[in-house]
C-alpha cells in the first residue's frame, strides 16, 4: 500500500503561505510572499531533492496546481523533469481545465480518492496546498509529514495547522537537520492512537527519589 506524504515549508510561527514568491498568494493582504528565498541554501536544496527522490505522483490543491502548472512545464532541472513526468491529481470543488500533461481531477469523495492513490502509487506527495492539507489532517489521510521550518516570525498568514486538526501522535523518523541559514528539516510519520497525558509532579518526585 502506497504512502501519502505532506511536504510543507513553514516559518517558526507556523505560516506556510506563499513561500515561493510575491505573486504566489497575496490573499488577505499577505505581504511576505517569497519569504523562503532569502533563507535558501545548498543544504535545503539537497534535502528537498533527496526528499522528492521517491515521488511517483503529485496530489495538489487547486491554487498550488495552478502555480505549478504555470511554472514547471517550461522549467529545467531534475525536479522539473520529475514533476512534468509523473501523474498529477488535483483536489477542487469545481471542474477546472487541467492543461498540464498527466493531470487528473480528484473525485468528490476525498477518502475514497486517496485510497485509490495508495493502491496506484508508492509515494504520492502533497506539496503546499494548505487548504487541501487541512482536510487531510482532519481525516488522518496522510502517512508522513515533512516540515522545513525557517527561523522567522511573520505573525499573520495561512498556517500549517489552521483548523480541523484532530489529536494525533507523530513519530520522528529521520534525524533533524539544520541548514546554515537556520532552516530545520523534520520528517514524521503518523502513529497510532492519540496523545497521552500525565502528571509532571509525579515524574519530578520519582526523579528526586531516584
Amino acid at each position: 500500500m502506497g504512502l501519502i506524504h505532506i511536504d510543507l515549508f513553514t516559518t517558526l510561527d507556523g505560516v506556510a503561505q506563499a513561500p515561493g514568491g510575491p505573486e504566489e498568494d497575496s490573499s488577505d493582504g499577505f505581504a511576505f510572499g517569497g519569504w523562503q528565498a532569502p533563507l535558501w541554501d545548498e543544504v535545503v536544496d539537497a534535502q528537498i531533492e533527496s526528499g522528492m527522490a521517491d515521488l511517483d505522483a503529485l496530489l495538489l490543491g487547486r491554487r498550488t496546481y495552478d502555480i505549478f502548472a504555470s511554472y514547471w512545464p517550461t522549467a529545467k532541472g531534475d525536479i522539473a523533469e520529475l514533476f512534468n513526468r509523473v501523474p498529477k491529481y488535483v483536489a477542487s470543488h469545481q471542474t477546472p481545465a487541467l492543461e498540464w500533461a498527466n493531470s487528473t481531477l480528484l473525485g468528490p469523495d476525498i477518502a475514497d480518492a486517496v485510497q485509490r492513490l495508495r493502491e496506484r502509487h508508492e509515494h504520492t506527495h502533497v506539496i503546499g496546498s494548505l487548504d487541501f492539507v487541512q482536510t487531510l489532517f482532519a481525516q488522518r489521510l496522510f502517512d508522513q509529514l515533512t516540515l522545513w521550518v525557517y527561523p522567522i516570525l511573520l505573525g499573520s498568514g495561512k498556517k500549517v495547522f489552521a483548523d480541523g486538526v484532530v489529536p494525533a501522535n507523530l513519530r520522528l523518523i529521520e534525524p533533524v537537520v539544520a541548514s546554515p541559514s537556520g532552516a530545520v528539516f523534520q520528517r514524521y510519520e503518523l502513529a497510532e492512537g492519540t496523545p497521552a497525558t500525565g502528571d509532571m509532579s509525579a515524574i519530578d518526585q520519582e526523579a528526586h527519589q531516584g
